[in-house]
């Protein structure tokens, strides 16, 4: 007896099954290209920031500097509040004006100033520098051009030129010395809350804003300050000379503009980096010589602002600004 033939019955079952395992096989096959093409998009960005990064950490001016060979003024900008570790902190500054001196082609340096002031400390040592290098170069005048201000710690930088040049609308001056800090006690007692303040030393919570005043600190605040304000200056006096003409106020804290600075002899002329360069140093080539923050130096600055913020708050601060 013959047995029935089913061949027909499973023929569409399996045309079923090899198409399903086609389709999942082709689905497979596709999704493993698009993640491959996801992979390779996300290594370029990868690289594409590498680069970018690598890029923004090189300093070019540096390069380019090197690559001078020309006859130029060099320039170094210092610009914002004189702090460490910022734009205008002295480690930057006198690093600049190393440079700029010791490049053979440099035939003058114009240090541009447009800074309110800041640290006495930072000022000092970049005064000190600039004596420094004016002695060990000779012939290489360096001159200070003033933009918006220099005022305090700026002009304490400044007078340590060989002349000093200003905008007659410039603010130029200020030579004095601060200490700036809140009292709270009015507040706290308001609100009643208590200060507690424990410490190991008898004057070690000194001016401490969340305490009365004590007249005795407050009597050696006002010694620090006058200490530091007469070695201001002595600085102004020696960096001047006889072109000064004192007066009362000169050493107040008071400002004036870029024409009366003159008229004091706090200043000596008008005058832009660019007339200085052509008409004083004779090299109307500029090459900038300044060293400025990368990305990285900006990220970590920026990282570490609300800390510094919060532990110098507690503080007063001396400053020239």
């Amino acid at each position: 007896m013959s047995e029935p033939d089913t061949s027909s019955d499973k023929r569409p079952e399996s045309t079923w099954e090899r198409k399903l395992i086609e389709r999942l096989a082709l689905e497979s096959v596709t999704e493993q290209r698009r993640r491959r093409r996801w992979s390779i998009f996300f290594r370029m960005i990868g690289f594409a920031y590498l680069g970018v990064l690598t890029f923004a950490l090189i300093d070019w001016s540096s390069l380019f500097n090197q690559a001078e060979h020309r006859k130029h003024t060099a320039l170094v900008e210092l610009s914002g509040v004189i702090a460490p570790n910022g734009e205008a902190s002295a480690e930057r500054i006198v690093s600049s004006l190393q440079s700029a001196f010791d490049d053979k082609n440099t035939q003058g340096v114009i240090l541009k100033i447009n800074s309110p002031g800041g640290s006495p400390v930072q000022s000092g040592i970049i005064n000190d520098e600039i004596g420094r290098l004016r002695t060990l170069y000779p012939d290489t005048p360096l001159y200070a051009v003033v933009e918006d201000i220099c005022a305090s710690g700026g002009y304490y930088v400044a007078v340590a030129a060989d002349r000093i040049y200003v905008d007659k609308a410039s603010i130029v001056g200020s030579i004095g010395v601060l200490m700036d800090g809140f009292g709270f006690t009015g507040l706290m007692d308001k609100v009643g809350v208590e200060r507690r303040l424990l410490t190991a030393g008898e004057n070690k919570g000194f001016l401490d804003p969340f305490s009365p005043q004590d007249e005795r600190h407050k009597a050696h605040a006002r010694q620090l300050l006058g200490d530091v304000h007469q070695q201001f200056i002595e600085v102004v006096r020696k960096g001047r000379g006889e072109r000064l003409k004192e007066s009362p106020e000169m050493f107040s804290g008071l400002m004036w503009s870029g024409s009366r600075s003159i008229e004091l002899g706090l200043a000596d002329d008008l005058g832009s980096v660019e007339y200085v360069a052509r008409d004083v140093v004779k090299a109307a080539d500029i090459v900038d010589f300044t060293q400025r923050q990368n990305i990285a130096e900006r990220f970590a600055k920026q990282l570490g602002a609300d800390l510094g913020e919060s532990v110098t708050g507690v503080l007063n601060r001396v400053g020239m600004r």
